[in-house]
């Protein structure tokens, strides 16, 4: 079911939320011309100033701001009035604007996003990334309706719910002497460089807390660099600038295909980590928010008990369900 909503207050919405024209017009797949074409359509409409240009950053005018709460409710409303429609013929519909951390964006995503898809065929979803800190922050503002993060949320405002439990791994370069033994100890990774996430990433807290319980301070590793990206630390071990730890979601096709590094066992340091959802705790996630959030219960049965689920997901617990990683080490990972 395509948006009811009045597409210049799309476009006003997305370059209030980024104020931003060029953000806005990657997250709309629009050219930016097209962009500011709409907005100074609609300001000509409403005879008000929406932006303030005049700085090196755009930012909204009182106009602007009156309008985005006016232009949110409205939205809301709308989009409640397609769910509706829809529920008429037993279906959900509407958009659903996901906060995705990292990691999950990547890897885990979109069979999430194909499965759903698959049970409700007239759900759209915009999909907004970053580290679990920016999601957070993300839902705070109420720029997302869920998030899925890889860390503590660390926000009393908010309300996790984990779906997956998800293991971090060691991997350094192919040809790296620890890949001949059979565990490190989690004190020797102060012999290497090792490549870290950026602060505020799920992945970097919780690997602190772990190398904590471990008995290992941070202060004493040889962080060489801290990357933004899983995939920048898979690059930089192949290129043996260091040692890192990712999901072992990130490598489970990696190293079937056999790129250039390996998984190194860490024998007294274990990772391990929920993805969880996260939505405002008030007021509660509704709609398509509240069915994702089911629906993420029955691809993981054994994280959360069947009892949380929803009617709708109840009756389509038969869907298959989506891959684990292989839990590959060095004896499936030779070329």
């Amino acid at each position: 079911m395509p948006s009811l909503e009045n597409f210049r207050l799309t476009v006003f919405r997305a370059v209030a939320a980024q104020l931003s024209f060029r953000k806005a017009a990657e997250e709309l797949f629009l050219t930016q011309p097209a962009v500011t074409f709409q907005i100074k359509a609609l300001e000509e409409d409403l005879g008000v100033q929406l932006f303030d240009r005049s700085g090196q950053r755009i930012a909204l005018t009182p106009a602007g701001a009156q309008l985005l709460d006016a232009a949110r409710s409205s939205h809301a409303l709308l989009d409640d009035a397609a769910q509706q429609l829809a529920s008429l013929d037993g279906q959900l519909a509407g958009e659903l604007v996901l906060g995705v951390s990292t990691t999950i964006s990547q890897y885990l995503l979109p069979r999430l996003l194909r499965g759903f898809l698959t049970l409700h065929p007239l759900a759209r979803f915009r999909v907004l990334t970053g580290n679990t800190e920016t999601i957070v922050q993300s839902v705070l503002d109420a720029h997302c309706s869920l998030g899925l993060i890889e860390g503590p949320a660390r926000s009393r405002e908010v309300v996790t719910q984990p779906f997956l439990r998800d293991e971090m791994v060691l991997i350094v370069p192919a040809a790296h002497e620890w890949t001949e033994d059979a565990a490190i100890s989690a004190r020797d990774l102060a012999s290497v460089p090792l490549l870290l996430r950026e602060r505020g990433s799920g992945s970097r807290r919780v690997l602190e807390l772990a190398l904590e319980r471990a008995g290992v301070r941070l202060k004493s590793l040889r962080v060489a660099m801290e990357l933004d990206s899983v995939e920048a630390i898979k690059s930089a071990v192949e290129a043996d600038l260091g040692v890192g730890f990712v999901s072992r979601w990130a490598v489970a096709r990696d190293l079937r295909l056999g790129r250039q590094f390996r998984i190194a066992p860490v024998r007294d340091l274990v990772v391990t980590r929920d993805f969880s959802s996260v939505a405002l705790a008030s007021p509660a996630p509704h709609g398509l928010a509240l069915e994702f959030r089911h629906f993420l219960a029955t691809q993981f049965p054994a994280t959360q008990s069947s009892a949380t689920q929803s009617p709708t997901a109840r009756a389509k617990s038969a869907h298959p369900q989506p891959a684990k990683p292989p839990r590959a080490g060095n004896s499936s990972t030779t070329r």
